[in-house]
Order: structure tokens, then sequence, then C-alpha cells
């Protein structure tokens, strides 16, 4: 990370730090290191506030693991899985027996509790599950406490070193600059010259090591939200767990029991309404069977042998066949007679030719 793009939200990495904001341990920890800083060591800067930043990147590390070792996903899961088989074995599928009346009555109660018992063992076996996920996820809002002090406590450091950074800025800036710069003009000599560049190059690389740790303090700022968004996520997800084994459970057993003793107590007036359906259904059946059957005999008793339209459309078709055979001869009579004609006058015009031809 080696630009603003980094930063908070309204944070400026520009603006310097606020001294007299920090905490008086804090600002006596970066006096301290302030002077212990040499601007003659050309590693000071290289090493300057790495083993905050270190610290910063072994957090995220840490972070990073504790987010992959999370079983979040399988709660989801098995909550999932507990929804689809209390739902499995609803108290519905008592009043939906309906493969006739007699087994829907006598037999829908103990499918339903033969049924109910198989998905009651599988519940359990869920319901252990998420009572182990739940205390890993307790562990795990422990061990983001633990994160989140630690980050708090390399965010303090960060704020020393940068303050001390800043503390030696200003005093480079204030004395060693000016001093050098006058020394290296009036003595002309290069290697005063000399000096005064290393400073410059000294103090160019010191502000951009203070960026960098100023963007490493924004990661440690973000990371602070951060984790606590983890930790009220697995605290959601422990109180949707205890919820689920506390309330939702026992509430389905209990209207389990009710409604089978709700379903026992009326088996008897169903099993009335039954019969009583099943003998009306009966009766109707009957008395469409005698009507329908009553009908097509008296219209069979009432039908000829032969309709009479029967003979009408056979009388029709004679006349029309025998129409249409006279047409057919009288119009194969004219066509013969149209081709004698043809004929004789072949006959003649080869008769003719014949002739013409003995005559040369």
């Amino acid at each position: 990370m080696s630009d603003t793009k980094a930063a908070a939200p309204g944070a400026d990495l520009s603006l310097p730090v606020k001294l007299d904001a920090l905490p008086p341990e804090v600002l006596a920890k970066a006096k301290e290191v302030a002077q212990s800083i040499k601007i003659d060591d050309s590693n000071a800067i290289i090493q300057y506030g790495v083993g905050a930043q270190k610290n910063i990147s072994t957090f995220a590390d840490s972070m990073l693991q504790t987010i992959r070792v999370k079983d979040s996903g399988d709660v989801g899961q098995s909550l999932t899985d507990l929804m689809f088989k209390i739902k499995d074995a609803g108290v519905g599928d008592l009043s939906s027996e309906r493969k006739g009346f007699l087994s829907g009555l006598f037999g829908g109660v103990q499918k339903f509790i033969a049924k109910y018992e198989k998905v009651e063992t599988q519940i359990d076996k869920i319901v252990d599950q998420l009572d182990s996920s739940r205390m890993n996820l307790l562990r795990d809002i422990a061990i983001l406490d633990q994160l989140f002090s630690k980050n708090m406590e390399y965010l303090s450091d960060l704020d020393v070193f940068l303050a001390a950074g800043q503390m030696k800025l200003e005093e480079i800036k204030a004395k060693d600059l000016p001093a050098l710069q006058d020394k290296a003009k009036a003595s002309q000599d290069p290697l005063d010259a000399q000096k005064l560049n290393d400073l410059g190059a000294f103090v160019d690389r010191f502000e951009k090591k203070l960026y960098d740790l100023k963007l490493s303090r924004v990661v440690a700022i973000q990371t602070s939200p951060q984790v606590r968004l983890i930790q009220n996520n697995d605290q959601a997800l422990v109180e949707k767990i205890q919820s689920s084994i506390l309330t939702t459970i026992p509430l389905w057993k209990s209207q389990v029991v009710i409604a089978i003793t709700l379903f026992r107590q009326k088996s008897a007036v169903k099993m009335q309404n039954a019969v009583d359906e099943a003998t009306n259904e009966l009766l109707l059946k009957n008395s469409e069977m005698l009507k329908q059957g009553s009908i097509e005999v008296a219209q069979a008793n009432e039908r000829g042998i032969v309709e009479i339209e029967t003979l009408k459309t056979t009388n029709a078709n004679l006349i029309e066949t025998l129409e249409e055979t006279i047409k057919i001869h009288e119009e194969g009579r004219a066509k013969r007679q149209a081709a004698e004609v043809q004929l004789a006058q072949i006959e003649s015009d080869l008769k003719n030719k014949l002739v013409e031809v003995k005559g040369h």
C-alpha cells in the first residue's frame, strides 16, 4: 500500500500528527524514540518502525487464519438442514393422509409417529452439531477479543513511531538543515555540501517512511471495526443456534404432541363423516347407473332395425350410381363415333398418298 486510496474514509495522510492530542505515556515514549534516531546511520530509516509494521502483518495473518478455520458455513447448513427436517415431519401430514378413509384414520397416526421418530433422531444429531459449533463460535469470540486488544497495542506502537519521526523531522528541519546550509555556504567545502545533500536525502526518505507507517496505521484503524463485525456475526450465529435449540425444537415437539392428541380426539367424528360420505357417494353412483341404464334400454327398444335415414341415403347413392353409369356409357359411345370418323379419314388419306406415289 503506497497511496492514499488505502486510507480510511476522511483520512488525510499528508497531515502531521497532533502531538498535543497524544496520551502522555505515548508522547513520552515518542520522545525517547526520537532521541535514539541517528541521522548518520544509513540503516536507521530501513529499520524504523519495522517491528510495528511486522506486528500488523502478523496480526493480519492471524485474522486470516481465524476466518479460514471458522465453520460458520457449516452452521448455516446445519440450520438449513434443521429447518427442512422440521418441515419434513410437519403436523400437516396428519390432516393430509387421504389414502382411503380407514387407513387415513387408523394408520395415519402410526405412520406419522414412525416418521416423526425417524426425523427426531436426525434432528438430535443436527442439534449436537449445532451445539458443538456454538462452543467453537464462543471460543472464536474470545479469541477475537484478544486480537482486538493486540491490534490496539500495535496502533499505539505506530503512534509512538509516527510521533517520534515527526519530532525528529521537525528538529532536523529547524536546526540541523539550517546549520549545515550555513556551514556549506561559508566554507565552500565539498564535504560540507555532501553532508547537506545526505541530510536532505535522509529527510526525504524518512518522510516516505513515515508515510508508509501512516498507511499501516490506517490498516490497523480499519481492522478494529472488522474484528468487531466478525464478532457480531459470530454472536448472531450463537444466538440463532441457542434459539433453535432452546426454543424452536421444544416448541416443535410440543406442537407435534398436541396435534397427535387432537387428531385422536377427533378420530370418531372423522370416522363417522367418512362412512357417511362413502354411503352417500355409493347411493349417488347407483342412482346415476340406474338412470343411464334405463335411458339406454328405452332408446334401444324404440330404435328400428333399419333406420329411415339409412334407407334414404342408400337410395340416393343407388340413383347417383345409375346416373353416373349412364353418363359414362353415353360419353364412351360419342368418343367411339368420333374416332370412327377420324379412322376413315386416316384410311382415305393413306390411300390417296399411295396412288400419288405410284403415278410417279
